[in-house]
């Protein structure tokens, strides 16, 4: 009898309760590895956006540094402008990095504009400036700097005299001048900050202004 009931196997409940051990450990594997990969995906995400935040303050910090007095528009006495710019929107002229396939010196637009989500984008557009002193080509198609941006703006700081220190203003329209440095205020959704930008300009337009009229008539005496 003994020999007899030690052959029968396992009985139903048995199986059934080792199935549901196997299960559980199935559903513990799965969601282990749902979980590492969800941290992995937002890892790299993470460093997606970091790399995104690097590469916009770069660009613009070596942009700015390399502003040149070079007149974008005239007052309506004449009154050269090299360098434009409000709350959202800046205009001024720079060489570009030779990888991105534009040569000599370019009008830059930056500009926060609506996504329209809620959120903003920082945006960049160029144009090629004629080398005769004429208007600049009509800008190209925005490149985006930066999106996900839940505010900003940009801010400019006057020279410094000798009474006083240059303040920080919201608008810049100042003829035949140049902003001495230009802040970059951004936030950002997620966790990713942005650092806060303030990126000198090596060019002192009021300082240069005698030489840059002596070329300009120089130039129209050779045309002539």
């Amino acid at each position: 009898m003994g020999t007899a009931s030690a052959e029968q196997g396992f009985t139903l409940l048995e199986v059934l309760g080792a199935l549901a051990l196997f299960t559980l450990l199935l559903l513990g594997i799965y969601s282990g590895v749902r979980t590492a990969t969800h941290a992995v995906r937002s890892g790299e995400a993470s460093i997606e956006r970091l790399d995104e935040v690097r590469s916009a303050q770069q660009f613009l910090r070596r942009e700015l540094a390399q502003a040149r007095a070079v007149a974008i528009a005239h007052t309506d006495k004449g009154d050269p402008l090299f360098f434009t710019g409000d709350a959202h929107e800046l205009r001024f002229v720079a060489p570009l990095p030779g990888y991105l396939g534009r040569l000599g010196p370019q009008l830059h637009q930056l500009k926060l504009v609506s996504d329209g989500k809620g959120r903003s984008r920082l945006e960049a557009s160029f144009a090629l400036m004629p080398p005769d002193g004429s208007a600049p080509r009509p800008l190209g198609e925005p490149e985006v700097l930066l999106d996900n941006i839940r505010n900003g703006s940009f801010s400019y700081r006057a020279a410094d005299t000798q009474e006083t220190k240059g303040d920080w203003q919201d608008r810049w329209d100042g003829s035949r001048s140049m902003p001495r440095i230009v802040r970059i205020a951004l936030e950002l959704d997620g966790t990713t900050a942005w650092p806060r930008l303030e990126a000198p300009l090596r060019v002192d337009a009021s300082a240069m202004q005698g030489q840059i009229d002596l070329l300009q008539g120089l130039q129209r005496r050779g045309v002539q």
